[in-house]
């Protein structure tokens, strides 16, 4: 029995890391998120360089053991050592991927992204090649396809502040039922800007349909002459 990776099974496992790696990274970099091609398949690649490095520590003990018969007792290999730390180890990657804006947090799939192609980085190393090539094609239907099939409506909070109440609030409301925007609540206040003239601001709780961007709301919200802001605010 061998007890050596040869260099045909070493050239396999990362061509075939890289290409795992890449499929999820693409599909990451499609949709212009933090972490992309090149970062999935460095640490798919690097995971996997360190689970071969882990099985050349347990080929060598097995040689040591059958060499020496009578140290047999004292040698010792984990095989699991290096793989734990290569878990742990790319939780701290993906926290740099991470974004806390006003409470608003970004990046999470990005960083389970790179944990899951670090898993898929193992399975390959360690020689599990069924696991790694079912696993990147869970992977990639789950960031690629799941958000089709569950329809998930994406709810929204937006502030819009304005002049002349009556006729901007007939407006947003128009604007709303024309695009199939469904508002769930709605906070409203009133400031007085000068004796004549009040500034209105609606904070309002919305589902938008996948049909449509966001940012066009904002935009064509935004074109009406007495809208004095809009944003998005955290929820």
């Amino acid at each position: 029995m061998d007890l050596h990776l040869s260099i045909f099974e070493i050239v396999l496992r990362l061509v075939l890391s890289v290409f795992c790696a890449g499929i999820i990274g693409y599909n990451r970099q499609q949709k212009n998120h933090s972490a992309g091609v090149r970062t999935h398949i460095l640490v798919c690649v690097g995971a996997c360089i360190i689970a071969m490095i882990q099985k050349e520590i347990g080929f060598n003990a097995l040689y040591m053991a059958s060499r020496y018969p009578h140290y047999a007792g004292v040698i010792r290999a984990d095989e699991a050592r290096l793989i734990a730390q290569v878990v742990s180890g790319v939780g701290f990657l993906g926290a740099g991927t991470i974004l806390v804006h006003h409470h608003v947090v970004r990046g999470l799939t990005t960083a389970a992204s790179l944990w899951t192609v670090a898993g898929l980085g193992l399975a390959v190393g360690m020689g599990n090649y069924d696991i790694a090539i079912a696993g990147t094609v869970v992977i990639f239907l789950v960031l690629g396809a799941l958000k089709r099939i569950l329809h998930i409506t994406p709810v929204k909070k937006i502030m819009i502040q304005y002049r002349h109440k009556t006729e901007t609030k007939i407006f947003i409301q128009d604007y709303f039922d024309e695009h199939d925007i469904v508002v769930r609540d709605v906070n409203f206040n009133v400031d007085q800007a000068d004796s004549n003239n009040h500034i209105y601001t609606n904070v309002y709780d919305i589902e938008i349909p996948s049909k449509i961007n966001f940012a066009d709301i904002i935009e064509d919200i935004s074109m009406n002459e007495n809208v004095m802001a809009i944003k998005m605010v955290s929820i």
